[in-house]
C-alpha cells in the first residue's frame, strides 16, 4: 500500500459505521472512489456502487459490505444505567470493561460497558456476561441526566478503538468485518484506473448496506442493478488459533492466501475462472466448503430475479465480531490482485450455463 491507500484505510476503518448507519462511512469510500470512477448511484438505504464504463449492456458486480455490528439503546434505568440489544451479531461476552461511543443527535457520548470487580463476585456461582445483566455506564446519575445528554432509546452504540498494525505483517481492529472488502474492491476501482485498463464491459463497485441483519443492502441493490455476474468479497475464519475445529470449520489460515468457497450459491463455471486466472497469475488461494448458504451478499446476488452467476473471494480473519479482528497484509494485496486480474479476463457476453 502506497501513502494514499494507507490514509483511506486507517480513515475509512477508524469511522464508525454500524448497520442502519453506514452514511458517513459510505461518504469516506465514495469521497476516495470518485477520481476512479465515471459516476455513482446512491439507493434510499444508502448502499453506494462506483460505475465504469456505465453505457456497455454487459454488466459485472465487485461487491464487498459497509455495516458493522454495533449495539442499540434499549432501556435506560432511573439510576442512569442503559441495557442494549443487538445490532447484527455483537457478542455479549466480550462487552464488560470495552469503552463505547454512542451516537446521539447531540454527538458522541463516551460510556463504559461496566462490570462488578472480582473481589464481589461470588466464585462458587460465577456469573457470565449475558444480554440480561450487560450494561453501559456513562457517568450519569439518573434517567433524566443521560436524556439531557441526548441518549435515548434506539441510539446506536459502537465500541471504541482503533486499527492497528501487530508485527508487521497483521492488521487489527474492529470491523475489519466488512470494510476491508471496501478498502481492496476501491483499491481494484483505483488500479484500473491508475494502470489504464479499458473494460469492455460496466463495471459496478459495490459497498452494500445491512449485510450484518441479513443481507439486505445488496438483495435491494442487485434487484435493481441486474448484473450478469457477480463477484463478492467478505472475509471468512482462520482457524489455527486455540478453540477452532478444523474438522468442523476446515483448515484456513491467515497469510495462505484468498479462500475460495464451494458452495450451492457458488457458481462452478464462474468459480473454475476465477481458479484459473488465479493459477495462471500464481496467486495463492485456500478452498473453502459450505453445506447452504455462503451466509454473504454471495446469496443476495446469486438468488436474485432469474438468478446471477456469482463467486466469492473471501479474506481469512482470525476472532470475528470482537474488537481485535485480525488479517494478514499479504492477503489483503492478493484478494485485491485476484479479482483485479479476474476482471481483465472477463470477455462480455460470457455464458456460464452448463447445459448450453
Amino acid at each position: 500500500m502506497d501513502g494514499k491507500s494507507n490514509k483511506f484505510l486507517y480513515n475509512y476503518l477508524n469511522n464508525a459505521s454500524p448497520t442502519g448507519f453506514e452514511y458517513t462511512g459510505q461518504q469516506i469510500w465514495i469521497d476516495y472512489l470518485k477520481p476512479y470512477i465515471d459516476e455513482y448511484i446512491v439507493d434510499v438505504y444508502g448502499t453506494v456502487v462506483g460505475v465504469v464504463n456505465p453505457k456497455a449492456k454487459y454488466k459485472v458486480v465487485i461487491e464487498a459490505h459497509a455495516d458493522e455490528i454495533s449495539w442499540f439503546v434499549n432501556y435506560i434505568t432511573e439510576e442512569g444505567y442503559i441495557y442494549v440489544r443487538r445490532n447484527g451479531g455483537s457478542d455479549h461476552q466480550i462487552a464488560p470493561s470495552m469503552r463505547v461511543n454512542i451516537h446521539t443527535d447531540k454527538g458522541i457520548v463516551k460510556g463504559v460497558f461496566g462490570w462488578p470487580a472480582i473481589h464481589v463476585r461470588d466464585s462458587s456461582k460465577e456469573e457470565t456476561p449475558t444480554l440480561k445483566n450487560i450494561f453501559i455506564d456513562i457517568g450519569a446519575e439518573s434517567k433524566k441526566e443521560v436524556e439531557a445528554l441526548g441518549v435515548h432509546v434506539g441510539c446506536v452504540i459502537t465500541f471504541e478503538d482503533e486499527l492497528m498494525e501487530m508485527n508487521k505483517n497483521y492488521l487489527v481492529g474492529r470491523a475489519l468485518d466488512n470494510r476491508m472488502g471496501g478498502f481492496m474492491i476501491a483499491e481494484v476501482g483505483r488500479r484500473l484506473k491508475e494502470n489504464k485498463k479499458k473494460l469492455p464491459f460496466c463495471l459496478y463497485i459495490v459497498n452494500s448496506v445491512q449485510e450484518e441483519i441479513g443481507l439486505r443492502g445488496a438483495e435491494m441493490i442487485s434487484r435493481r442493478l441486474k448484473p450478469d455476474l457477480a463477484i463478492c468479497t467478505d472475509v471468512t475464519h482462520d482457524t489455527q488459533s486455540p478453540m477452532y475445529n478444523k474438522k468442523e470449520s476446515g483448515n484456513l489460515k491467515c497469510g495462505s492466501g484468498p479462500v475460495l468457497c464451494y458452495g450451492p450459491a457458488v457458481q462452478n463455471n464462474v468459480l473454475k475462472m476465477v481458479i484459473n486466472t488465479a493459477t495462471k497469475k500464481k496467486i495463492p488461494f485456500q478452498r473453502q466448503a459450505v453445506s447452504r448458504s455462503t451466509g454473504t451478499d454471495t446469496d443476495s446476488f446469486a438468488y436474485s430475479a432469474e438468478g446471477v452467476a456469482s463467486a466469492l473471494i473471501s479474506l481469512p480473519l482470525k476472532y470475528m465480531h470482537t474488537t481485535v479482528e485480525t488479517v494478514h497484509k499479504k492477503d489483503v494485496e492478493n484478494v485485491i490482485r485476484m479479482i483485479y486480474e479476474v476482471l481483465l479476463q472477463i470477455k462480455p457476453g460470457q455464458d456460464y450455463r452448463y447445459i448450453k
